[in-house]
């Protein structure tokens, strides 16, 4: 399994074992909404290139990336079809709104925020991937385990984004959201979903 200390110390917490638990009970919603993070993933990405024009590096990194999240998405539903269930659609997790409630407004300092806000996402996934996969079946706890690389360079290439536009204090904003985001981990949510916190009883 790849190394994820860097990612863990990113993070500054891990997923509590009661969403663990959660996960394994919720399967189906599991997969379903595993398919859609990569579809929203890939979407982002789209935006990021449709917004931004001027970074070269910005259009290379973010037009691999959604080539990257639409190649899972497909995977994903394959899983899904194979377990007989039907992709449907899916009220969101708070996770990600609640985010992008914080990011400022004003230019290069709202695409910083962006930017730091998709390597926590990309760093959770990887960190929640790496977690819930031993415990699945082999097919999937495979598939799992080969996301990882993808989703740890995902995170990689969001931060070092992050970094030429957020040029004062990349850390002191880093540590601004890791604490949002650690709060939505860890508080009870009512349904569970991938980014979800566990599930309040």
């Amino acid at each position: 399994m790849q190394d994820l200390t860097e990612i863990k110390q990113f993070l500054g917490s891990e997923t509590p074992d009661a969403w663990v638990a959660n996960a394994l009970e919720h399967q189906a919603e599991l997969l379903i909404d595993h398919a859609h993070c990569e579809k929203k993933a890939a979407t982002t990405a789209l935006n990021l290139i449709n917004r931004y024009p001027h970074d070269d590096d910005l259009l290379n990194k973010m037009s691999r990336l959604a080539r990257e999240e639409l190649r899972h998405f497909e995977q994903v539903l394959k899983f899904i079809k194979k377990r007989k269930l039907r992709f449907t659609n899916l009220t969101a997790s708070r996770y990600a709104a609640k985010l992008r409630e914080h990011v400022r407004t004003h230019e290069p300092s709202k695409l910083a925020d962006i930017l730091i806000i998709g390597a926590f996402i990309e760093a959770r996934s990887c960190e929640r991937f790496a977690k819930i996969a031993p415990l699945l079946e082999q097919d999937l706890c495979e598939f799992y385990l080969s996301l990882l690389k993808s989703e740890s360079r995902h995170y990689q290439d969001y931060l070092g984004l992050a970094a030429k536009y957020e040029t004062r204090d990349l850390e002191g904003r880093v540590a601004y959201f890791r604490s949002i985001e650690n709060d939505l981990i860890a508080q009870p949510d009512t349904q569970f979903r991938f980014h979800s916190g566990p599930i309040s009883a």
